[in-house]
């Protein structure tokens, strides 16, 4: 049977594998050598799941956007994300990396981040076990989502900004790998995607998992049928839609949709829409699309959203693209942002303008009424309040 799954080496189709300089090979092959093992202990697992029940507040709802249905024309049910502790999906990724860094010994975690939610969700864990926290974040970001990085200090991490290049996600992603060259033996590095060597792909994609297996056992319950018609999510490096897709990813029944940031427009100069702009490329460890120059330089992206503006995607993503299985959307700043503001008064929910790029979807395709589409609302919009507040001038 075909599967959209890694295989044993580290890859999805053409996509993935480890690219990584020769002194972070031990790093990583300790992590590849005993992933699976760890997570796959009754204990590890016991710990997990009653962390993600009674600290993260799991299961999430799966709640019927009535009004949004309504408006559109098909049933609309939000995975509420924005619901867990620190207000996002991150954080059942961080919980289960740092049961894993404690089972392989390790006493001190760096992270990068760009929206700022998974420096929190790393800082909030680091925080909850007593253990070192180092967060990288690009200065441009660092600026624009000063509430996050506010809680981190709170929580007790160091922020260092990444003052290289465009001072923004890809460049705290270099900082890190450095940090972790430096670092090799008592430092566990939590990626936050979808994103890097093999094992990390697969591995967050494991501990994001949690989403879709609630989402079928909430359908069955709400609708009598586990599966949608279609699983909608945005995509930056994308751990949420790999959480979302995962349990569906072999289900041709399920139609899988990822949308992506254009920022001004496509063919602007000024997107982070990696299926329509990338070409195969290696970053940061792993083999994926990439927006690149015609000489293989990494092209800046841009997004008004802090958390979708890398340069590449996940090669879980890039592997569900070039194979069909996936459709995938761009949306504009202006387009995610007015889908922010009607989900925020038609259902009482601000998400985070990463997720507004998911709701914007509506606009571009239909869908029939008799239809079942979850979208997941992948973090709330508090962070971003300021940037909705200059935009809409309110």
């Amino acid at each position: 049977m075909k599967t959209y799954h890694v295989d044993e080496k580290g890859y999805y189709g053409e996509f993935g594998g480890a690219f990584i300089p020769e002194m972070l090979y031990p790093n990583t092959e300790e992590l590849r050598q005993q992933y699976l093992h760890i997570m796959g202990e009754t204990s590890f697992q016991e710990e997990f799941d009653q962390l993600l029940k009674d600290y993260v507040g799991r299961p999430t709802p799966l709640y019927f956007a009535g009004r949004l249905s309504e408006k559109y024309q098909t049933k609309i049910y939000l995975k509420r994300e924005d619901l867990c502790h620190t207000g996002a999906h991150k954080v059942n990724n961080t919980i289960g990396q740092i049961l894993m860094a404690k089972k392989l010994g390790k006493n001190r975690i760096i992270a990068e981040t760009g929206a700022g939610q998974h420096g929190v969700a790393t800082a909030t864990v680091c925080a909850l076990m007593g253990i070192k926290c180092v967060v990288y974040m690009g200065e441009i970001d660092i600026a624009r989502q000063a509430p996050n990085v506010a809680r981190m200090k709170m929580l007790g991490a160091e922020v260092r900004p990444a003052l290289s290049g465009s001072r923004t996600l890809k460049d705290a992603t270099n900082e890190a790998i450095r940090d972790w060259i430096n670092n090799p033996v008592d430092t566990h590095y939590i990626i936050g995607s979808v994103v890097g060597p093999h094992p990390y792909p697969d591995m967050v994609a494991r501990f994001q998992s949690v989403i879709s297996a609630e989402i079928k056992t909430q359908l069955l319950e709400k609708e009598g049928r586990e599966n949608p018609d279609y699983v909608v999510a945005c995509v930056g490096g994308g751990s949420n839609a790999a959480g979302a897709y995962y349990h569906f990813l072999d289900n041709a029944d399920v139609g899988i949709i990822a949308v992506e940031a254009a920022g001004k427009g496509i063919d602007s100069g000024e997107s982070a829409a990696t299926s329509a702009l990338g070409k195969i490329g290696i970053i940061h460890g792993s083999k994926t699309l990439l927006m690149q120059t015609s000489d293989g330089q990494i092209t800046e992206p841009y997004s008004i959203s802090a958390g979708l503006d890398y340069p590449g995607v996940g090669p879980l993503h890039a592997h569900l693209y070039r194979s069909g299985r996936g459709e995938f959307i761009s949306i504009t700043d202006d387009e995610a942002m007015n889908a922010g503001l009607q989900v925020s008064q038609l259902e009482g929910i601000i998400p985070a303008i990463e997720t507004s790029h998911a709701f914007a979807i509506f606009e571009h395709r239909k869908f029939r009424p008799e239809e079942l589409v979850v979208i997941n609302l992948s973090g709330r919009g508090d962070k971003d309040l300021d940037t909705y507040i200059d935009y809409f001038e309110l």
